[in-house]
């Protein structure tokens, strides 16, 4: 069974930091890419995060660009986003998504979390 938890989120005031986690299982980790996303109230998920498996590289939205960093241990299956110097508008539900890099495009090796709300208010 394929599962993704995420842990982490919570209620954060301006400038702060938060730490993400996604566990990932029933599928093999080193095989898939590796993201995270979030969608605001009345907006459309966006891409904020995403890590590769084969050299690990990484993208950003420009929006949280020098602010956020995605790492991912391969040993413990678990992909992170450390988010620091925090912001109202990174306010979100924010999701795990993991997509095969041999299968991709194909939906059925294309895995999401549940997600988890990170707010950030003073």
């Amino acid at each position: 069974q394929v599962q993704l938890v995420e842990s982490g989120g919570g209620l954060v005031q301006p400038g702060g930091s938060l730490r993400l986690s996604c566990a990932a299982s029933g599928f093999t980790f080193s095989g898939y890419a590796m993201a995270w996303y979030r969608q605001a109230p009345g907006k459309e998920r966006e891409l904020v995060a995403a890590i590769t498996s084969t050299d690990g590289s990484t993208k950003y939205a420009v929006s949280v660009k020098g602010r956020f960093t995605i790492s991912r241990e391969h040993a413990k299956n678990t992909v992170y986003l450390q988010m620091n110097t925090l912001r109202p508008e990174d306010t979100a539900v924010y999701y795990c998504n993991a997509v095969s890099l041999t299968y991709w495009p194909n939906p059925d090796y294309d895995y999401w979390g549940q997600g988890t709300q990170v707010t950030v208010s003073s």
